[in-house]
């Protein structure tokens, strides 16, 4: 993996790079590279394998800057298109995780042109009556001042979830990683911190705006975006391609790395070429 700064508009923007091939964007989630590991998963790193990847860190995450001229979805919209321009990609296939899927989604209904092919895992994003999106930010602060319990559950299989308890610890960890946990949720209470939270209630009447090859990842116990947002996705894109990851939960690029990275690489060969 390489690391480097690019400058976007006056602001720093940390880069993450690996591998060579076709052009993939990817925008992080929460249990994720630049959120809660300053390292790619095994899920980046096979990702790789096959593809360019490139992922960015949102504004305000790990060592890119806050930019304080952005507080709406637009203006994230906006900044990725910056940074596209900057690096220079006219065409790219764009994946996002979590958060990071509800930028990817409305990027693709803005600039469907540009887009290759759309890849959304665990996408946040959408206002569906009676489905809210969980309050993350009432439980990023942990119980008695210790326990993460409620997190883990939201973003993992369960409270009781290894993989959880190493990316999101009970207790005080080390500085630089809860500094890089901070970062995130600072980032998301920007555009998230409405409730109900993460959503862009004019998204789901635009999802028609795109119509290139689309592929819809979920965990099947996903506890913190509803299965209804998944399938809203789906039919909201047309022909879009819709897998649920069995007894995983939302952070399937943490906890199945082997199979979402099989699934996304495959589709995206069969996307043609950029």
């Amino acid at each position: 993996m390489e690391n480097r700064s690019i400058d976007v508009k006056g602001y720093k923007i940390q880069l993450a790079e690996a591998g060579s091939g076709k052009p993939v964007l990817y925008l992080h989630g929460f249990a994720d590279l630049h959120s809660a590991s300053t390292e790619m998963f095994p899920f980046h790193e096979q990702f790789a394998e096959n593809f360019r990847l490139i992922a960015p860190a949102h504004p305000a995450c790990a060592e890119s800057d806050e930019r304080e001229d952005i507080d709406s979805i637009d203006d994230f919209v906006f900044h990725y298109i910056e940074l596209l321009d900057v690096l220079g990609l006219d065409r790219f296939h764009l994946v996002g995780n979590c958060i990071g899927g509800w930028i990817a989604a409305e990027i693709a209904v803005r600039y469907p042109e540009r887009l290759c092919s759309l890849t959304l895992i665990g996408a946040a994003g959408l206002f569906i009556q009676g489905q809210s999106i969980a309050d993350l930010f009432w439980v990023a602060q942990p119980e008695d001042g210790v326990y993460y319990n409620d997190l883990r559950a939201l973003l993992f299989s369960g409270a009781d979830s290894e993989l959880g308890k190493s990316l999101y610890p009970d207790g005080r960890g080390e500085v630089d990683e809860e500094l890089l946990r901070y970062k995130m949720f600072r980032f998301a209470s920007r555009i998230g911190f409405s409730p109900p939270y993460f959503h862009d209630r004019k998204l789901i009447g635009r999802l028609s705006r795109y119509q290139g090859p689309t592929l819809i990842i979920q965990g099947e116990n996903d506890n913190f975006v509803p299965r209804a947002h998944a399938e809203a996705y789906a039919e909201g894109f047309g022909a879009a391609r819709l897998e649920f990851i069995p007894d995983r939960g939302h952070s399937v690029v943490a906890e199945a790395p082997d199979e979402t990275a099989a699934l996304v690489g495959a589709f995206l060969k069969g996307s043609g070429p950029v």
